[in-house]
């Protein structure tokens, strides 16, 4: 696998990914029982956008860049700019935050983070990035064959009850990926039922994906949630034209709070034929 993050590190697809899992921690951080998250594709955890790796792109221009000159937003993702801004004031003011600083940022004392990454330089920045934090394990293989080891989650004598699953991966072979992420799901449903599990997707052309909505729409999770931004016309299968996520067993009210946030941030980061939609794939019984 080739792929490296720090080259799209703050695009429209992290934004999205990003505001969603800072709504999704602070849900469920809203009770107060200790929680378990995963993150299976966790790469270095931080990145600075003023590396070559990102200015060879300038993806975050048209991201987090975008968002931060633009007029205030709504709570969710007012939420995410004052992450990234807590990233900042810690790292820099060329640093931008990956989803397990994401996480650690958002989670409580009593919670747990295991963050998985393959690849041994970016599991090596993301042990160096949590050294101090006795929150975060980080697990230097592969995050899916992690899930069957990880769930349902258990530390000594504490077993939780109640967490999120990130599943982020690259999709250089989108087929495949898309395989092995719902044949992932479905096995980690089944060891922890009531785990919020949450996966990102490239679009390039929606109607490709019918299959994969299909497919995903029987996996045995109570209920499904699909969010999408799309910051393109859905018009050319040769670029990534938006992202969305497939969310199983969304805490109460996931829906609303991603609707307030998509509209802006369409009209934020899109062009012309920018568009949204927040859709139920299962609704709870």
């Amino acid at each position: 696998m080739n792929y490296r993050h720090a080259f799209h590190a703050g695009n429209h697809a992290d934004v999205i990914k990003h505001v969603a899992l800072l709504a999704v921690c602070d849900a469920l951080a809203a009770k107060p029982a200790p929680m378990f998250a995963i993150d299976t594709h966790a790469g270095r955890g931080l990145y600075r956008l003023d590396a070559e790796q990102a200015r060879r792109t300038e993806e975050a221009d048209g991201g987090i860049g975008r968002l931060l000159a633009t007029a205030r937003q709504c709570e969710p993702v007012e939420r995410y700019l004052q992450a990234v801004q807590a990233c900042r004031m810690a790292h820099g003011a060329d640093a931008y935050p990956g989803s397990p600083w994401l996480l650690a940022h958002a989670l409580r004392e009593q919670d747990r983070i295991a963050a998985c990454e393959l690849q041994p330089e970016e599991a090596r920045a993301l042990k160096a990035a949590f050294a101090d934090d006795r929150r975060v394990a980080v697990h230097a293989r592969d995050g899916y064959a992690a899930l069957k080891a990880l769930l349902p989650p258990r530390i000594g004598e504490t077993r939780f009850a109640r967490g999120l699953v990130l599943v982020d991966p690259p999709y250089e072979a989108q087929l495949e990926e898309f395989d092995h992420a719902l044949g992932a799901l479905r096995q980690s449903l089944e060891r922890w039922p009531q785990g919020v599990f949450m996966l990102w997707y490239p679009i390039k052309r929606r109607r490709s994906l019918h299959p994969f909505f299909r497919r995903a729409a029987t996996l045995p999770a109570k209920s499904s949630l699909v969010a999408e931004l799309m910051v393109h016309p859905d018009d050319s299968p040769l670029r990534m034209n938006g992202s969305g996520l497939l969310v199983l067993n969304p805490p109460w009210h996931l829906d609303r709070s991603l609707k307030t946030a998509l509209e802006p941030l369409a009209l934020a980061l899109g062009e012309a034929g920018a568009s949204w939609r927040v859709e139920w794939l299962k609704a709870a019984g």
